[in-house]
């Protein structure tokens, strides 16, 4: 990593602290990605991403915030990247995905909280991430009663504004959504001191819809049967597509999609024919959590697809780009994005329809629902998953887990089962 220590500590981190993670953080990259073979030249970018995962992406922020731009830190993909672009400022993403970062959180959350918002609160309090640190205001969410009682302690120590996601999906909860993202954007403007027109809004859509492109693309590559990039490397994509620039993360992304294309043609494929084909789904994998992936890929299986916040969520379903006035884009906006099936509604089949539509689409042999510890939703929601896969004659694997390692050896033994079973079938 380049020497970032004077910009971390006028940013008032605890350099110390933080340097634990920097010295940890290039052997588990190194044994995780730079291990497997058959890479496609591409990833070297992403490669230097993580590298300098706090160093390049935060200078340009500050950068930014120098030329008197604002940043936003966001925290679920309901909230629309749209809004904040299109008053010339940057949204970026701050799911914290380390076990480094959960003791900060237990500091002032119940222990049986889950992972990702003790790792998100605690990267803040301990002063450990530089984009927590950056972000001039934070952006909650409530679709999870954890994040809600986590934004109010939050809001003591970073400007923080909560927007009100409906529990349900009916045609008045849209339009709530609507007056929702309405209001973000008055937050915005008045936070920024920039207008947000429907000229720049289109113009904001339009830059995010191409990133979503980028990925579906990226995505619908993994449904050739000659696998052309492995499942750690996709979701290491998808994880830095929450706060690398998007115009950059987008030609990028298409870049790599080139050669991937040439793999195929080629009959290069990551992994051997017969390869067993697994989709993840579940709760998000916030970067830098590598485990799962890294387990089932390293126990003679392949990820194929994830459903999940980092990965078909994020993505799917495109915002209607013809409109043009700011009532008309703000319903397009609520439309898409009320699209996204996460547990924290009710009732939720689409979620299922989700799964057996992916599962079809990338010709998977078994399914496994990744649940992390203390995430309620969708443990419960475990169940559905796990009843319709059963009857659709899928195999399933229900799994919960958290950021540490303990449990390593435990997963590697379920998974190389789970993986074994497939293959006599």
């Amino acid at each position: 990593m380049a020497d970032y220590r004077k910009m971390w500590e006028e940013l008032g981190m605890d350099v110390d602290l933080h340097d634990q993670l920097c010295a940890v953080l290039p052997q588990a990259f190194g044994d995780v990605f730079l291990s497997q073979e058959n890479r496609p030249d591409s990833m070297d970018y992403y490669n230097m991403v993580v590298a300098d995962i706090h160093g390049i992406r935060p200078a340009e922020l500050i950068e930014h915030q120098k030329k008197g731009g604002k940043v936003f830190g966001t925290f679920c993909v309901y909230v629309p990247d749209e809004i904040v672009f299109a008053a010339d400022a940057i949204a970026t993403g701050l799911c914290g995905g380390s076990q480094f970062w959960v003791p900060g959180g237990e500091k002032v959350l119940p222990a049986n909280t889950c992972p990702l918002i003790k790792a998100s609160v605690g990267a803040r309090l301990d002063r450990t991430c530089p984009f927590f640190r950056i972000a001039d205001m934070f952006i909650g969410e409530t679709t999870c009663d954890g994040k809600k009682k986590a934004w109010e302690i939050l809001s003591k120590d970073v400007p923080l504004h909560v927007m009100d996601l409906p529990q349900m999906k009916r045609a008045k909860d849209i339009r709530a959504w609507a007056e929702e993202i309405e209001t973000f954007k008055n937050v915005v403007e008045k936070f920024t001191g920039n207008e947000v027109t429907a000229e720049k809004l289109a113009e904001s859509i339009t830059l995010i819809n191409n990133k979503r492109k980028a990925l579906e693309r990226l995505y619908n590559l993994r449904k050739n049967e000659n696998l052309p990039i492995s499942g750690c490397d996709v979701l290491l994509i998808s994880q830095i597509a929450f706060y690398d620039d998007p115009v950059r993360f987008t030609q990028m992304t298409n870049k790599l999609c080139d050669e991937l294309d040439q793999r195929v043609k080629d009959g290069v494929s990551v992994v051997p024919a017969g390869t067993k084909r697994i989709m993840l789904t579940g709760t998000p994998l916030a970067i830098p959590n590598w485990k799962l992936h890294n387990i089932v890929e390293t126990s003679g299986a392949a990820i194929v697809c994830e459903e999940m916040c980092t990965g078909t969520r994020y993505f799917e379903n495109l915002v209607d780009e013809s409109k043009t006035t700011l009532e008309d884009q703000y319903m397009a906006l609520a439309e898409r994005y009320m699209k996204i099936n996460c547990a924290c509604f009710t009732p939720n089949e689409g979620r299922i329809d989700d799964i057996l539509r992916l599962a079809r689409e990338y010709k998977v042999d078994g399914i496994i629902d990744v649940n992390l510890k203390f995430c309620n939703l969708y443990d419960t929601e475990g169940y559905f998953v796990e009843k319709a896969m059963k009857e659709a004659g899928i195999p399933v694997l229900g799994i919960e887990t958290d950021y540490t390692d303990s449990d390593a050896g435990q997963l590697r033994t379920r998974i190389s089962a789970f993986i074994e079973m497939l293959d006599n079938k």
